[in-house]
């Protein structure tokens, strides 16, 4: 399978998707592990490396996709937005109920800088991977975004 130019930002959006998730095990595990002394020497280099892969690409979606960005892919940015502020109050309560059982100093800064890095670049690779709606039950009723 050859990767034309139109397929190019939807091919680069699936794969930092990909990259996207394996790059959380990393700081989960790190957050669950009771001594990270035992992980394997290769642990650490590969986080890293993953998160400047996953960093580049996601980054590159933006650039693939600048002034691709349709409303369509805005208000569904605007709903996962919305949304997302409700994990606020479930890592607050994750905090409260396993806060001894995980080390949030080994897997905090992991956690919120891909964090941010998903919420930054989700505009753009709504448009990349041609997928500016995301199941609305609100379309038929308005085209308003405030719901």
């Amino acid at each position: 399978m050859s990767v034309t130019e139109e397929s190019w930002p939807r091919t680069l959006a699936l794969t930092a998707a990909i990259l996207f998730v394996f790059s959380w095990i990393f700081p989960v595990g790190a957050g669950v592990a009771r001594n990270t002394d035992i992980f394997p020497q290769w642990w650490g280099p590969v986080d890293l490396t993953l998160a400047l892969v996953l960093a580049i690409s996601a980054f590159g979606i933006q650039t693939l996709a600048h002034g691709k960005v349709g409303k369509q892919a805005e208000r569904t940015t605007y709903r996962i937005y919305r949304s997302s502020l409700h994990a606020l109050l479930v890592v607050g309560a994750l905090v409260m109920l396993a806060g001894d059982r995980i080390k949030w100093a080994n897997c905090a800064t992991g956690f919120v800088w891909r964090t941010w890095l998903f919420l930054y670049v989700l505009p753009w690779w709504l448009a990349a991977a041609g997928r500016p709606e995301i199941a609305d039950p609100m379309r038929s009723s308005s085209n308003k975004i405030d719901h």
